[in-house]
């Protein structure tokens, strides 16, 4: 079954486990726990509701944390990408692109990626949303978590 064709208004991830079962879940928990705490402070309460906040909290890094290594592993493919599509004397710009630029331009085709890149590190642009939306030729990313 192929994946449905991406752009710039489907391209954010949603991962449905995550985001609305683990999410609420532990959320609801949170709230649950905090409430039998204030109502009945007792070393017991207190201990739940400060489980309850660690819980939601290691979900939320575990999530960050995935999506940081994500990031330096996208940030190593385009300077590697561009290395090969740009002419050699351009390679010293490539390290002037932000992770966050870089990012943004992993969603350009080959084809389109050089002169976007270039245009970027000229015009300053550093909103990942304006890079996106400047892409005229999207090449999907369904591997990201």
């Amino acid at each position: 079954m192929s994946e449905p064709a991406q752009s710039y208004k489907n391209h954010a991830k949603v991962i449905p486990a995550f985001h609305f079962f683990v999410v609420p879940i532990l959320l609801a928990n949170v709230i649950w726990s905090a409430r039998i705490a204030i109502q009945a402070p007792t070393t017991g309460s207190i201990l739940a509701s400060a489980t309850a906040l660690a819980l939601i909290t290691a979900a939320f890094f575990a999530r960050f944390f995935a999506l940081k290594a994500q990031d330096r592993v996208i940030r190593l493919e385009m300077r590697m990408l561009l290395r090969e599509l740009w002419p050699a004397g351009l390679h010293p710009k490539i390290s002037e692109l932000t992770m966050s630029q870089l990012i943004a331009l992993r969603f350009a085709s080959d084809a389109e990626l050089p002169e976007l890149a270039q245009t970027v590190l000229r015009d300053g642009i550093i909103s990942q949303k304006q890079i996106k939306l400047m892409i005229e030729e999207w090449k999907a990313d369904h591997q990201r978590v």
